[in-house]
């Protein structure tokens, strides 16, 4: 894909803007920058993109688009939504709207490994690329898993495999986007706050699906209903995960072993309990990398060896510390119900939850169900946190009391635990009404244990 000389339009320069203005200049492309953010808020990311040549508009969109000239290509950040006003008028005038992972796709010669689902997506992730290089193929893992796509692309060779973490956000811009492999890891209600229904969330989904051809490969969630129901869709080989079911042809559990069944040859990869990150919801996690692994032809030996020593990634359900007979837990990647409710299930009781952040439209119904005797206490706060309390207080879960904020939230945990117990922060919740990210989130809660500790 050429860009030399050609008239860039980028919105939003969050996580992924600055890597892709610095590609973008490197290929001899015009820049324009727009963020809705000020210059005074924007001043370390500014800082990143000095002596590259942009021009930028601040504090608000253009008011008259056309006063910029020719516009060749518009690239939006994730986080900009494709059904706003501002983005039309580049519809209208047929200029082609992307995101980030479609242009690193254009430009990385590497093969595409992609996975998405509501849950898992960021363990499985970085799982399956542990599973990559320990079987000798030199990987880089990117996208939503905090490595921007862009910022590898032109170092890849037909040779490298790209690993990549993609999020219903990014989905929506996609175009050429055609994964090798790609995987839908499970889907339950998120981001209705953006993509106002479960059907409208599907589809975006499904779009890491869409350039596949019967010659690729689509690792499928057999147990949850919804994905495999839209599976007849696809138009790639499907390959069936399953931690429930025995298959006629996937990856799945029998006799308490992993076992690779494919062109009728079944491989035992290791038994479920070597591995060793905890929960069932981990175990679906790694069904799915076993799935990709050995796709691409990495052996069961590889794999398993893997399977056995990957401990997981920070930020979801990490083990933090102990104080005083007191654990603390960092879940702070669990951003929806679902999320929660695995990490509740995978942590032993009593448990004392801290939950609460932005709301994304969810229901905390099932979320407080799952409680099961194992939540002594909840604590919450955010801006969900009066919706979080009621839920609870109507399912007669009473044991609930509501703070301002997570230091206090910690604080108020800790000041009520006892030996044994265990301060799971899972929030069920977004983070951007008070953090820059859910990784922000977490460090804050480590720092607040750390201070603890210390005191």
């Amino acid at each position: 894909m050429k860009l030399k000389d050609k008239v860039v339009f980028v919105i939003g320069l969050a996580v992924t803007g600055v890597p892709l203005v610095k590609v973008l200049s490197k290929l001899g492309a015009k820049i324009i920058v727009n963020d809705l953010k000020s210059e005074e808020q924007l001043v370390d990311t500014l800082k990143e993109l000095e002596g590259i040549e942009a021009s930028y508009i601040l504090g608000k969109h253009p008011e008259d688009i056309k006063q910029l000239g020719g516009i060749d290509l518009v690239v939006a950040s994730p986080g900009v939504p494709l059904d706003i006003p501002f983005i039309q008028y580049f519809r209208d005038e047929n200029i082609e709207i992307i995101g980030e992972i479609e242009l690193a796709y254009r430009l990385a010669s590497a093969q595409v490994v992609a996975i998405t689902g509501t849950n898992g997506k960021t363990t499985t992730t970085a799982l399956t690329g542990e599973i990559f290089k320990h079987g000798g193929k030199n990987t880089f893992v990117v996208g939503n898993i905090g490595v921007a796509a862009i910022s590898k692309a032109l170092e890849t060779t037909p040779n490298d495999f790209m690993v990549m973490e993609v999020s219903s956000f990014q989905l929506e811009s996609v175009v050429e986007f055609h994964p090798k492999v790609a995987a839908l890891l499970n889907l339950t209600p998120d981001h209705l706050n953006r993509h106002k229904t479960m059907e409208n969330y599907l589809e975006a989904k499904l779009n890491i699906f869409q350039n596949q051809s019967s010659g690729d490969y689509a690792v499928v969630n057999y147990d949850n209903q919804t994905v495999r129901d839209a599976s007849n869709r696809l138009k790639a080989k499907k390959i069936y995960f399953s931690r429930k079911e025995i298959l006629s042809e996937g990856v799945f559990v029998e006799d308490g072993n992993i076992v690779v069944l494919l062109d009728g040859r079944k491989e035992r990869v290791l038994a479920a309990n070597e591995i060793k990150m905890p929960g069932d919801h981990n175990l679906e996690n790694a069904l799915a990398a076993t799935a990709m692994a050995f796709l691409v032809g990495i052996n069961v030996e590889s794999i398993a060896e893997s399977l056995r020593t990957f401990g997981g990634v920070e930020h979801r359900t990490e083990y933090v510390g102990e104080v005083n007979g007191v654990a603390f837990i960092n879940d702070s990647k669990g951003t929806n119900p679902d999320a929660s409710i695995n990490a509740v299930k995978g942590i032993k009781a009593p448990i004392i939850l801290l939950a609460g952040g932005m709301d994304k439209g969810n229901d905390y119904t099932e979320f407080i169900e799952a409680f099961n005797g194992k939540v002594k206490k909840m604590v919450v706060y955010g801006e969900t946190a009066e919706k979080i309390y009621e839920t609870a207080k109507g399912l007669n879960f009473h044991q609930v009391t509501k703070v301002k904020d997570l230091e206090e939230a910690v604080k108020l945990a800790y000041g009520v635990a006892t030996e044994g117990d265990t301060i799971l922060l899972s929030p069920a919740c977004a983070s951007w009404d008070m953090y820059k990210n859910f990784e922000e989130r977490g460090k804050h809660f480590k720092e607040i244990v750390s201070n603890i500790r210390r005191a």
